[in-house]
């Protein structure tokens, strides 16, 4: 069995930080060290989350490399713009580091600083980020340093596309997705477009052509497939706390039935821990809340040659959390879905 390791979790005070600790104290051969935050530093982890009131003794502290660095691995949950001002000196210092947030994901600066709005100040660094998606880049993320942790629309987008475009079942362009998001994807930040009154009863879209997942989505999408990729992304934020619901259209490339597309997926998922899919369920959100899991469900229909793919993840687990100590399990040698079942 791989030695135990300590963690630190920089961010800890917000929605995926706290899924991090929760996910991590029942992990085997996790210590969690450090907790960092920043508004809430001076604070006991129960003050600001009183279900972890069993570690009261735990304290939000002010981030500090030296403290950060005490522990074999680091994990940041930060606002994007945030985790390149300090992902290069815990490289330098020899840690591992993964990224929850957005800082690392395209290798195409110009990309980032398009649809992030921000100057990138690491863009060495961002060459050495593997794509942290256990299904398709496990061997990559087992030796890598930095994992860029996959958005949460990204995982629930490209893994029911990746295998039908590898398999040459579906147009490359012309991909329609839609996805539907929970409240808790927006961050801990109040705003008053989040709030109860606002969000309850209703149903929004927003950044409509702008959201940064969608390049995200077709740059990864190119380089599993090696195909140029077209599509449209259209988000909606769902009076929900958390669960993200995503709908795909596209195009089949051949006459093909619902059989031939399982295939395609157990070809490429059949032993994959996390990876349900049924060509006769319909995916809800409510089956995979709180879990590592994302269910996957299709439609053929013959008389426009059209596919429909529906998937759900919980957006803090696999679209979050989960899929980061899925990572970090691949990193450290550890069975991968130890903590995640």
């Amino acid at each position: 069995m791989a030695e135990a390791i300590t963690v630190s979790i920089v961010g800890a005070s917000g929605y995926s930080g706290a899924e991090l600790l929760k996910i991590l104290n029942r992990h085997r051969q996790v210590t969690v060290k450090k907790l960092f935050a920043n508004t809430s530093a001076g604070k006991r982890i129960d003050e600001v989350f009183p279900s972890f009131r069993t570690l009261s003794g735990m304290m939000l502290e002010s981030y500090s490399s030296d403290a950060a660095c005490t522990s074999d691995v680091v994990f940041l949950a930060l606002p994007s713009g945030e985790a390149m001002n300090i992902v290069p000196e815990l490289l330098t210092r020899g840690k591992k580091v993964i990224d929850l947030g957005g800082d690392f994901r395209l290798k195409d600066i110009s990309l980032y600083e398009t649809f992030y709005k921000h100057q990138h100040h690491a863009k060495e660094t961002v060459q050495q980020a593997v794509f942290g998606l256990p299904e398709w880049n496990r061997e990559q993320i087992r030796s890598a340093s930095l994992v860029a942790n996959p958005g949460c629309y990204p995982t629930s987008a490209i893994l029911p596309l990746a295998p039908l475009l590898k398999e040459g079942l579906i147009e490359a362009q012309g991909i329609s997705i839609s996805s539907l998001s929970g409240v808790s994807g927006a961050g801990r930040s109040s705003t008053t477009e989040l709030t109860f009154v606002e969000v309850n009863e209703s149903v929004k879209a927003y950044k409509v052509g702008t959201h940064q997942h969608a390049p995200e989505m077709r740059s990864i999408l190119e380089s599993i497939t090696g195909m140029k990729i077209g599509l449209t992304f259209v988000p909606h934020l769902i009076p929900i706390t958390r669960g993200i619901y995503t709908t795909i259209y596209a195009q089949l490339r051949k006459k093909v039935g619902q059989a031939d597309v399982l295939a395609a997926y157990q070809k490429h998922y059949s032993g994959e821990p996390f990876v349900r899919v049924s060509d006769s369920m319909v995916p809800e959100i409510k089956h995979v809340n709180y879990t590592n899991f994302i269910d996957i469900g299709f439609r053929v229909y013959p008389d426009n040659n059209q596919l429909i793919m529906l998937s759900t993840i919980d957006n803090l687990v696999k679209g979050a959390a989960g899929q980061a100590v899925q990572n970090m399990n691949l990193m450290f040698g550890f069975e991968e879905t130890e903590g995640l079942l």
